[in-house]
């Protein structure tokens, strides 16, 4: 920034701040990762369209979209999905057994916070960590 302090408009109402509500997976066949995730975060299909399949958990506000497109990724993905919960490498394992490939661990220089990167079934890269 410029140094210059940023200040709200007077006359925009306070809203209420945004949250994350779904993640979208752009891929070529939803189907087909629709066993690797419903697996991977034990949700089940909400809706399915056939070219976009939603999936979700009771009691979980956030939902995961599967989105058929019709180009191929191309390089690192812009946007990804950290995951948490179980211990780290047993899930990199578990996941890999669904189909996941694992593209190597990284950790932040100087702290003791190491992650797993990975992709499912069509490459689209996520992380584990813990």
């Amino acid at each position: 920034m410029d140094g210059r302090k940023s200040v709200a408009p007077r006359f925009y109402p306070r809203f209420v701040p945004l949250s994350i509500h779904n993640v979208v997976i752009n891929c070529a066949d939803p189907r087909r990762l629709v066993e690797f995730w419903t697996r991977a975060l034990e949700m089940h299909v909400l809706e399915d369209y056939g070219s976009y399949i939603q999936l979700g958990r009771p009691g979980s506000p956030v939902t995961l979209g599967l989105q058929r497109v019709p180009e191929r990724r191309a390089g690192t993905n812009r946007v990804h999905v950290d995951l948490n919960g179980e211990p780290r490498v047993a899930a990199a394992q578990r996941l890999v057994e669904l189909g996941a490939t694992v593209l190597g661990e990284q950790g932040a220089p100087g702290l003791d916070h190491v992650w797993t990167v990975l992709t499912d079934p069509e490459g689209n890269e996520f992380c584990i960590t813990g």
